[in-house]
């Protein structure tokens, strides 16, 4: 009986070892993604942001707008409405499925 749990404490140690390992080596595999994953993230959280506070993007969008000329602005507040107009419906069909 001793020598099998002396077998298990054996085996039970070579798994831990072989577990940490294996960690270390997922670990060094992700580190290269890091950067990139978390200016990901903080995109995504910057458009649940502007997303939440639409009186924001409005008032800074109009704000930078205005610095151009009014044919300019014109052309911007089209364009802007186009895209809305674009989202709105890609919205509704992605529901829709």
């Amino acid at each position: 009986m001793n020598t099998t749990l002396v077998k298990l404490a054996k085996k039970r140690q070579r798994l831990v070892e072989e577990a940490q390992m294996q960690r270390r080596a997922v670990a060094d595999q992700f580190q290269a993604w890091h950067k990139p994953i978390s200016m990901l993230d903080y995109a995504i959280n910057m458009l649940r942001y502007l997303k939440q506070h639409p009186v924001l993007v409005a008032s800074g969008g109009s704000a930078l707008l205005s610095m151009f000329k009014p044919n300019a602005l014109s052309l911007w507040l089209q364009r802007g409405l186009l895209a809305w107009q674009i989202l709105s419906k890609f919205k509704k069909k992605r529901q829709s499925n």
